[in-house]
């Protein structure tokens, strides 16, 4: 497969292969752009700005919605896309082609919506006799770098608001997952958009990292690890960075709880895609009364989990991303288990794919606990007070979001004003998000926002026009 350069497909002299990680399999070949091909993308799209700033709302409106009716006609191909290249199961994959579709129907939408405002100078004397009015600009050329857990709507989460905003944009997806949005490039090359306005460019990550030093790029749009995010941030210069870096989510599930609905959530937020979500579901605190029922049942819950091919339709459990990976997440468990953890189920790995598996007797030590495990593990640990769980969540460098499940008003009015990270659930998993909201976190879990709007306000800048009152 091609690789989308400023408008039109091409080759280059680096191959590289994408691996299917339950079979093992070549998927098939692309290419690696070098830094002439980064170069020419960076040209290209200065010199798509004024076309891009200019462009009229219905224009970007009827580009987001050819891109949003295109992939609703190519659903299956490209839910299949995703499951080959990185092992999601398919009913998974063919949810992220729903929630891609819906991210660029709302980037159409917000396209319509640019920010704007008139304000009344005259508030002190200097004042007297001028108005002011603010408009949204441009920020410039955005450098997306998408992850592998979310091919395609991780990368659509740059995309479409960078297309809403007016900005041009540069995208590279992951290494080992780069067909489902090469793919995508094939519809937004036929989106009636200005040459040089999106590239999708595969790189290494000596290549890619000019995307976060080069002054020509005016925005980082950056979600992967905590490490290699605020590294990046360090070395970017005087541009604009958001950063989504993931983190430890954590559970409360209070005595008021409706025990089998926090069951019936906790059991998808903490296993699909084989936890390799940035609010997987890692951290659960139950009420110490209903700890031993919740402990058993999820138990039974996780061995009831369908586990195989990722192709098959019932399938809700499958391979890690790679074996590395897999080793990794099974490191970790080990050093938890001798430092006296506890092993409820689970704990076994074979090749690429590691046993959905559940711990007990944690600590805050034990990097299970402490890191982003990114991997099918999730710690069940009781508590007696409600202010003691909320400590629990927070003992963390991390704050994405966090789950509540409680029926007691006092306790969701606690837990939004007490917990530390960018979004409270209440009765659900912090897995949840919907593609319109605020999405992001505090402390190491990232800087500004994701969702359509929100983005979108940190790829636009505000100036004012003061003038006399007519």
């Amino acid at each position: 497969m091609e690789i989308f350069l400023a408008g039109r497909f091409i080759k280059t002299a680096k191959e590289t292969e994408v691996i299917n990680p339950y079979t093992g399999k070549r998927v098939d070949i692309t290419y690696l752009a070098g830094e002439q091909e980064l170069e020419e993308a960076i040209f290209k799209a200065e010199s798509a700005r004024n076309a891009m700033r200019e462009l009229p709302s219905y224009k970007k409106y009827e580009a987001l919605m050819f891109i949003r009716n295109q992939l609703l006609q190519r659903r299956e191909e490209f839910g299949r896309t995703i499951m080959f290249e990185s092992g999601k199961p398919i009913r998974y994959a063919l949810g992220e082609v729903d929630r891609s579709i819906q991210t660029f129907t709302v980037a159409a939408e917000e396209s319509k919506r640019l920010p704007g405002e008139y304000i009344s100078l005259d508030w002190t004397s200097a004042g007297e006799g001028k108005e002011g009015v603010v408009r949204y600009f441009p920020v410039g050329i955005v450098a997306g770098i998408a992850p592998f857990n979310f091919p395609l709507n991780l990368a659509v989460h740059k995309l479409a608001p960078a297309i809403a905003a007016g900005c041009p944009i540069i995208l590279k997806p992951a290494t080992s997952t780069p067909l489902t949005t090469l793919l995508l490039a094939q519809i937004i090359s036929e989106a009636g958009l200005p040459e040089g306005a999106v590239s999708i460019l595969p790189m290494d990550r000596k290549t890619g990292n000019l995307l976060v030093t080069d002054p020509r790029i005016s925005l980082l749009s950056f979600t992967g690890s905590p490490e290699v995010g605020w590294k990046m941030k360090a070395e970017a210069g005087k541009k604009k960075v958001v950063l989504e870096l993931g983190g430890n989510a954590g559970v409360i599930v209070s005595e008021t709880a409706d025990l089998s609905l926090a069951l019936k959530k906790c059991i998808v937020g903490g296993f699909s895609y084989s936890g390799q979500v940035c609010i997987h579901t890692q951290r659960i605190f139950v009420h110490h009364m209903l700890f031993e029922s919740f402990s058993k049942q999820f138990a039974e819950m996780v061995a009831q989990l369908k586990s195989g091919d990722p192709a098959m339709p019932d399938t809700e459990f499958s391979s890690m991303i790679d074996e590395a990976n897999a080793i990794r997440v099974e490191k970790w468990v080990n050093e938890a288990l001798a430092d006296g953890a506890g092993l409820i189920t689970g704990g076994k790995r074979e090749g690429t794919w590691y046993a959905p598996t559940l711990l007990t007797n944690t600590n805050e030590t034990m990097r299970v606990c402490s890191e982003e495990v990114f991997g099918p593990v999730v710690t069940l640990e009781p508590f007696k007070h409600f202010e003691e769980a909320v400590e629990f969540i927070n003992n963390t460098r991390f704050g994405l979001q966090a789950g509540v499940f409680t029926n007691d008003i006092r306790e969701m009015d606690y837990a939004f004003a007490h917990l530390e990270v960018g979004g409270v659930i209440i009765n659900d998993v912090p897995t949840f998000r919907v593609d319109h909201m605020p999405y992001g976190g505090v402390k190491d879990s990232g800087l500004g926002r994701e969702g359509v709007k929100y983005a979108m306000l940190d790829m636009l800048e505000p100036r004012i026009l003061v003038k006399a009152r007519e």
